[in-house]
């Protein structure tokens, strides 16, 4: 099979295509022929930092963790699936397990589940890793109908989920955004936009809270802006953040009583840990995905599996809207 690898890692890393030998699975497991992928910022780390992470690959490397494809070869103690069916999920690119970028996958059936109908394979591909990381984060801070959400940037991958997630859940979704492209997709998405760029965090929160504060802040920014999700925040509210690799000052969370939640979905595959519940999530988002209340926003900007290395260096630009999807 094709694979797009990886023989040495670093900030001039470059990807080579390839055919090496197509996988065989055990009776637990599923071969899936790859439709399409997508790249996340964690993809590019990996790319760039190698082994100074320690969830990355040896070397040669196949990277890629999200797919959409059509499941081909069922093991002999798989119940759930069977050959033929439309499939998505976050299966590997890490530690042991093979990466996405290659025509062909062995993936755990638990970390996968049924494509939503109503998405072609490159919107279901741009899914798994953003929308899992927005579920768990909202869920684990316990937002609720008739609350105040506050998500950090709303255009971005898991942003423009989060945002649509907590609206599904009954809130009053409120996001941030840096430019007019971002600010407009935020309001398309059915959240108050805010330009962090001209307005100041306690000048939006007496605007849209009377000075109280969001009940839950999704902060997919992250670094030294969760000081500012620390300040938009409600006493006793809830913060839950994707990028927390970062020293901080807590005063201002102590002294709001806040609770601060790190989201890091790549523990199932990593640890082999209760897997069956990344399964579960998105078996339920795609209902609500078919259901008309999630839409994946794909860049304009498409790639195929040969110039993967192009689409690594789109997202790192900054200039990509929602995700960067690799066709195969």
């Amino acid at each position: 099979m094709k694979v797009m690898q990886l023989h040495k890692y670093g900030e001039d890393a470059q990807f080579s295509l390839e055919e090496i030998e197509r996988p065989q699975i055990q009776d637990h497991e599923v071969l899936i022929k790859i439709e399409a992928s997508s790249v996340n910022t964690v993809d590019t780390m990996i790319r760039k930092m190698g082994k100074d992470l320690a969830l990355s690959p040896d070397t040669p490397a196949v990277l890629g963790m999200d797919f959409a494809g059509t499941i081909e070869t069922v093991g002999n103690k798989v119940e759930r699936f069977e050959s033929g069916n439309e499939v998505y999920g976050c299966v590997g690119g890490l530690a042991d397990l093979q990466g996405t970028l290659a025509e062909y996958v062995v993936a755990d059936p638990w970390l996968i589940a049924r494509k939503p109908k109503n998405l072609s394979m490159s919107e279901a591909a741009a899914l798994p890793l953003v929308v899992i990381t927005a579920y768990e984060g909202l869920i684990r801070a316990g937002v609720k109908s008739g609350q105040k959400v506050l998500v950090h940037g709303g255009s971005g991958g898991v942003g423009h989920v989060a945002l649509q997630l907590a609206k599904h859940f009954g809130a009053d979704v409120y996001a941030t955004g840096g430019g007019e492209k971002q600010l407009n997709l935020i309001k398309e998405l059915g959240a108050t936009p805010i330009n962090y760029l001209t307005e100041a965090v306690e000048d939006y929160v007496e605007k849209y809270t009377q000075g109280n504060g969001f009940d839950v802040v999704y902060d997919s920014v992250g670094g030294e802006n969760l000081t500012k999700s620390f300040e938009a925040a409600a006493l006793n509210a809830h913060v839950a953040t994707t990028v927390s690799l970062v020293e901080l000052d807590l005063t201002t969370a102590h002294f709001k009583g806040l609770s601060l939640h790190m989201v890091f979905m790549l523990i199932p595959m990593l640890h082999n840990y209760k897997r069956e519940v990344h399964g579960q999530i998105l078996a339920e988002l795609s209902e609500i995905i078919e259901q008309g209340r999630l839409r994946p926003v794909v860049d304009a900007n498409q790639f195929s599996l040969e110039t993967v290395g192009e689409a690594h260096a789109y997202l790192e630009s900054g200039k990509a809207m929602g995700k960067v999807v690799v066709n195969n």
